[in-house]
């Protein structure tokens, strides 16, 4: 089977400015010969014209966009995809962190295909509203028109990826239970994990992921999880628990819209030492021949609409 790999990662601070943070961090990413890495926290990657960003590309062998600010980025494969867009224009002001977004073609697929988008995402840590603003505005991208092949208006498929800096709604089996906000030791944290629910009682914020998916954006981990593999590493924490944070959470998703979901063949976290980052890295195993087949078909099913 032909495969991609798609990664994404929280890389705290970027390696905090430290060279041999960077490299470990290089190490990690490179063992996954990844095609797509969706990053965030690009703490500093734009000094001295970019070099830090650059090194980092170089590293693995990719391409890639830093977003505004160094907040996000995202590094691809270019044997395997081309830039097509990068949609830095079009990110607004509603966002503490800007994302990355940018319109990938797939050379593999043929003619036919559509391109796709991917973006990069970091919530606002800070305020459970603002980041149901950032959700909010981060689906538009899952509503780009281009225009096909034969002429015809159609929207882009897409995948998304980053720090939700919020839980995922309950409702898939097996997947971490909701902490209790008792549990998080740090005050000001657990006033930025929560927001206000019924009867003024504050609840775990969900709102995020709520959002996303009733746009139509699927969690990748509950789909694979849910999808009769019964595998349960894919809802494995991305961030460990801490005395100050609280219990184990999910809090790093990836989601794709529904026509590529297919081409997921695997799922899994891999946990890093908390020397190199506080987040692992969230792992996306996908069939590039059934890929192929979500741009061209879905293509050809906007055509027909």
């Amino acid at each position: 089977m032909a495969k991609l790999t798609f990664l994404c990662w929280n890389l705290e601070r970027n390696g905090v400015g430290d060279p041999e943070v960077r490299r470990a961090a290089a190490e990690v990413l490179s063992r996954f010969q990844p095609d797509i890495v969706l990053r965030q926290e690009m703490f500093r990657a734009d000094e001295r014209g970019h070099t830090i960003f650059n090194e980092q590309c170089r590293s693995l062998g990719m391409q890639g966009v830093l977003g505004l600010g160094s907040c996000t980025a995202i590094l691809f494969n270019p044997r395997r995809f081309n830039l097509v867009r990068d949609w830095s224009d079009d990110r607004g002001p509603h966002f503490v962190l800007p994302p990355t977004a940018i319109t990938l073609s797939f050379p593999e697929a043929g003619p036919e295909a559509l391109p796709f988008n991917a973006v990069s995402y970091h919530y606002a840590y800070a305020s459970a509203q603002q980041r149901q603003l950032e959700a909010e505005w981060t689906t538009t991208w899952a509503d780009k028109g281009w225009k096909a092949p034969d002429g015809s208006a159609c929207v882009l498929p897409a995948i998304f990826g980053g720090d939700s800096n919020s839980y995922p709604e309950p409702g898939a089996p097996g997947d971490l239970p909701l902490p209790d906000l008792s549990a998080i030791q740090d005050r000001r944290h657990r006033l930025h994990r929560s927001r206000r629910g019924p009867g003024g009682v504050r609840v775990p914020d969900t709102e995020p992921d709520h959002t996303l998916r009733t746009a139509g954006l699927e969690d990748v981990a509950r789909h694979w999880s849910s999808a009769g593999n019964g595998n349960p590493e894919a809802l494995a924490p991305t961030v460990s628990a801490t005395p100050t944070q609280g219990p184990d959470s999910r809090v790093d998703r990836v989601y794709f819209t529904s026509e590529l979901l297919p081409a997921v063949t695997g799922v899994e976290v891999f946990k890093v030492p908390l020397r190199v980052s506080d987040h692992h890295v969230f792992v996306v195993i996908v069939d590039s021949g059934r890929f192929a087949n979500g741009l061209t078909s879905y293509a050809r099913t906007r055509a027909r609409a």
